[in-house]
Parts: C-alpha cells; sequence; structure tokens
C-alpha cells in the first residue's frame, strides 16, 4: 500500500507540474516586440505596459532609453532591450567616459526593477556611406561592454547593434550566404566580439521589400509563410518554405565563413505593413495579417530554420504601433498590431472564445490570422500535451482505488 501511494504521489507531482506548463506556455508569448515612439499621438507608457500584460507580451525593444518606458515597466517581469542612439557613437568610441555616464544614467538605476537585457548600439550603422560612424561602432560597443562590467552589470546586460539584412552580399541559396566585401574589415571583428561575449548578432529584414520589389518573380505564400512548394538549397538539400528562415541561415552561412559558428542570430525586426502608397504592392491588411500571424504560430511552436531545427527563432516584431511621424513611403507608418488608441489595427482574437477586443490577448493558439495548415499544426501538439496530462491523472484515479 505504502509504494502505491507513493507511486501515485510521484505521479500527481507530475500531472501538476505538466499542468503548470501547460497553463505557462499558452499563457505567455514567445516573441518580443519593436515599441518606436516616432509618433505624436502614443498612449502614456502606463497604458502600454497594461497592453502589452494583456496580450501576455514579456519582450520588448526600444529604440532609445526612454526613462517614462523603463519606469512604468518596473516590476512587470519584461525583458528589455534598450539602445544607444546613432549620433552617440563617436563620442562613445573617443571617449570611454561618456559610455560609463550612459549606462549610469539609463541603465543602472533602473535595474533590477525593470530587466534590461541587452543594450544595442547603433542601429543600421553599415546601411549608409559614413565610414567614420562605421569605424566608431565596435570601440563604442567595447565601451558600453566595459562601462556595463565595471558597474557590475556585465552578467546581466548583453551588447549588440542591429544590422540590416542587406550587409549581405549574398543569401540566396542560403548555403552561399556572405557579408558584402566592403564591410569585411567591420563585420569580421564585430563578430569576434559577439563571441568573445555570448552577445547575439541582430538582424533586421523584412521579405516585404524583396517582394515589394519583384511581385512578377517572388512568390506571395513564400514570403507570408503561407503553403507553398517551397525552394531547395542544393548545395545543403535543405528546403525552405518561407524567405525569412533563408535569410537567417545566409547570415549563419556568412558567419561561418567569417570562421564563427558560435554567434546566434536573432532577427530584431521583422514584420509587414497593412496599408502603402499606390507603388507598394502587397502593403495590404490581409498580408500583414498573414505574415505576422503565421510568424508567431511558428515562434509559438518554437520552430526553428532547417539549418539549425533545434534552436527555435528569436524574434522582434515590427512594430507595436502605427507612428504617424515617420518620414518616407505610407508604409513606414503602417507597420503597427495596433493604432494608438490601443485597438487592433486588424482581427486579434482574444482567447479561446474567439472574440476580439481591443488591446486583447495576440493568443497564437486561436488568433484568425494564421493559416488552416498553422492552425491544425500548434492544435496537435497541444491536444498531445493534454492527452499525456489526463492520462497520468487517469493513471493516479487507477491507483488510489482500494
Amino acid at each position: 500500500m505504502g509504494l502505491r501511494v507513493r507511486a501515485s504521489s510521484l505521479l500527481l507531482s507530475m500531472a501538476l507540474e505538466l499542468a503548470v506548463l501547460l497553463v505557462s506556455v499558452s499563457a505567455q508569448q514567445k516573441f518580443g516586440i519593436n515599441y518606436g515612439q516616432i509618433a505624436n499621438d502614443l498612449p502614456d507608457p502606463t497604458q502600454v505596459a497594461g497592453l502589452l500584460q494583456s496580450m501576455n507580451v514579456n519582450k520588448v525593444k526600444l529604440y532609445d532609453a526612454d526613462p517614462k518606458v523603463l519606469t512604468a515597466f518596473a516590476n512587470t517581469g519584461v525583458e528589455f532591450i534598450i539602445a544607444v542612439g546613432n549620433e552617440n557613437l563617436q563620442t562613445m568610441a573617443t571617449n570611454p567616459t561618456a559610455a560609463r555616464q550612459w549606462v549610469a544614467t539609463h541603465v543602472q538605476p533602473y535595474i533590477p526593477a525593470t530587466r534590461i537585457t541587452c543594450v544595442t548600439v547603433g542601429n543600421e550603422v553599415f546601411a549608409g556611406n559614413d565610414t567614420v560612424m562605421m569605424s566608431s561602432l565596435l570601440p563604442a560597443m567595447k565601451a558600453v561592454y566595459e562601462a556595463l562590467g565595471d558597474l557590475g552589470l556585465g552578467s546581466q546586460v548583453t551588447v549588440s547593434s542591429a544590422h540590416s539584412v542587406n550587409v549581405l552580399a549574398t543569401s540566396f541559396p542560403p548555403s552561399s550566404g556572405a557579408f558584402r566585401e566592403d564591410l569585411a574589415e567591420y563585420i569580421q571583428p564585430i563578430l569576434d566580439f559577439h563571441g568573445q561575449t555570448g552577445s547575439p548578432f541582430l538582424i533586421n529584414a523584412y521579405p516585404f521589400f524583396a517582394y515589394k520589389a519583384s511581385p512578377n518573380s517572388v512568390s506571395l505564400p513564400y514570403v507570408l509563410f503561407e503553403p507553398n512548394p517551397g525552394v531547395r538549397d542544393t548545395n545543403t538539400n535543405l528546403s525552405y518554405d518561407n524567405m525569412l528562415y533563408a535569410q537567417i541561415d545566409a547570415v549563419y552561412a556568412a558567419m561561418k565563413a567569417m570562421g564563427h559558428t558560435d554567434v546566434a542570430v536573432r532577427i530584431s525586426e521583422t514584420g509587414w505593413p497593412s496599408k502603402g502608397d499606390e507603388d507598394e504592392v502587397g502593403a495590404t491588411v490581409q498580408n500583414a495579417a498573414a505574415y505576422n500571424g503565421n510568424l508567431m504560430q511558428r515562434i509559438a511552436m518554437g520552430q526553428g530554420t532547417p539549418l539549425k531545427p533545434n534552436v527555435p527563432i528569436d524574434v522582434y516584431v515590427f512594430a507595436l504601433f502605427n507612428e504617424d511621424m515617420k518620414p518616407g513611403p505610407t508604409s513606414e507608418r503602417n507597420y503597427g498590431l495596433f493604432y494608438p488608441n490601443g485597438s487592433p489595427v486588424y482581427a486579434i482574437s482574444a482567447g479561446s472564445g474567439g472574440g476580439s477586443s481591443p488591446g486583447g490577448s495576440l493568443n497564437p493558439y486561436y488568433t484568425s490570422m494564421f493559416s488552416s495548415s498553422s492552425k491544425l499544426a500548434v492544435s496537435t501538439a497541444f491536444l498531445t500535451e493534454r492527452v499525456m496530462l489526463l492520462l497520468l491523472l487517469q493513471a493516479i484515479v487507477i491507483l488510489l482505488r482500494p
């Protein structure tokens, strides 16, 4: 009898642990969100904190280190990537004291209440032709890294920089991925820095741009994660059913060509606009919902790329809000999942009830954004887990019978 009680107690413990795991997985989103603020009509950061908590999103990327935002998210458990602007790079590169002052002002006062986990130094520095800024990037990154260490924050906060996917000279087939030759002198030592510090290489990747440029030759289902024949990398025999994964693996190949297989790739920005100018083919509500929805579903499943299937993709979706003051084409002001008033730009299901509500949960297991094949895949995964839980509970009942 004692053995039966011990066995039933063990099974009960296992069942409870699995139940907790199921609740936490279904409740917590795995994607991050970019919180841009180039707008004059955005809600107060305290309201944004509430919105993100209602969405169960716990990873946010900023383009600055806004003290109002960092204060508003204190004690929420949300992880933050904050940023040093491009305008500060040259000063920090030549004056380490400036980097230390920046960290002392924008990082130290907020930890541990606000979970700052990464500082990006510069954004898409290699997208322009400012060679002084390019040369300043790595010294500035090192200065921030050393400042974090000096202030006792080195083990909590990593240092990186976000790059456009256009740093690649070749991206297809993915196995032939290579960085631009004119950038090699800058990127090689940056990869060395990442390898030494254990920080990720950040990429901003937008398949929308490829489709907009060549809608007659780029498959829309391929860029939207919808069912399609896919393309095969003849060098590796790996098959790709979407462009984003091919871009990620091309970055891995480019890093390997520079001697690095020890650096992770994180997508710091990706998204799809819901509106654009007449010449911005594909910028529609339907396509934005499909792209972001199907991507979030794959993230929720912990999916990896064909080259690294066991490494879940790490993605920050762009963006939280439409930003009405961003320059450029109409699309630039329409990447948001939400309008500034907190209502969704396109249908967002709120939980298993299937209804929609402003600021409701972006639950990847129920949202109507996803393709039928995506819904089936994720539903099957969660059904399997629930069957396991039921079997455990049935075993406990049988053991406890007199």
